[in-house]
């Protein structure tokens, strides 16, 4: 990318991190999940940033189908880890346009994420990868990676989505 910062394109892609952001703490999977390309993966690696996923554990590793899974166990009411549902807050910093190729954007971000549920309350640090592609409603996410500082380190058990 050149030195040069498009600094409409960067404001639109912060918006858009922050519209996802909140739809998380909110708990409004359904509209976060509209958010996703068809051809979309999800994915939080275990033990390092760069696994392959192919053949290495995840913590989540979704195509667009498995997404639509999850988001639905969600509403169950079956998902004990979140009955009830934790109360998030995210701060999302550190925003920066990696790559532009045509209708797609690659995006770079920090998340520190505030959990706070029955059994404790727990920060999480992220450093977040992003393909943004353009569709005629504004961003869709194509690929969304979700690095956790301490995915080397036993976890608690991630209830809602990163």
């Amino acid at each position: 990318m050149s030195s040069q910062i498009d600094l409409a394109l960067l404001a639109e892609v912060q918006q858009f991190l922050y519209m996802e952001a909140r739809l998380q703490d909110s708990n409004l999977y359904s509209e976060w999940e509209a958010l996703w390309t068809d051809d979309a993966i999800y994915w939080v690696p275990a033990n390092g940033a760069d696994i392959d996923p192919e053949e290495q554990m995840s913590i989540i590793y979704d195509n667009r189908s498995r997404i639509g899974l999850r988001i639905k166990q969600f509403y169950t009411g079956k998902r004990h880890t979140q009955a009830p549902a934790s109360s998030l807050g995210r701060v999302v910093s550190n925003i920066e346009i990696l790559d532009v190729n045509g209708d797609e954007v690659k995006v770079a971000s920090n998340a520190m994420i505030f959990e706070c549920n029955l059994r404790a309350d727990t920060v999480w640090a992220t450093r977040n990868e992003f393909l943004l592609r353009r569709a005629e409603e504004g961003f869709r996410m194509a690929r969304k990676k979700v690095v956790l500082v301490n995915n080397e380190k036993p976890l608690y058990t991630l209830s809602f989505l990163v």
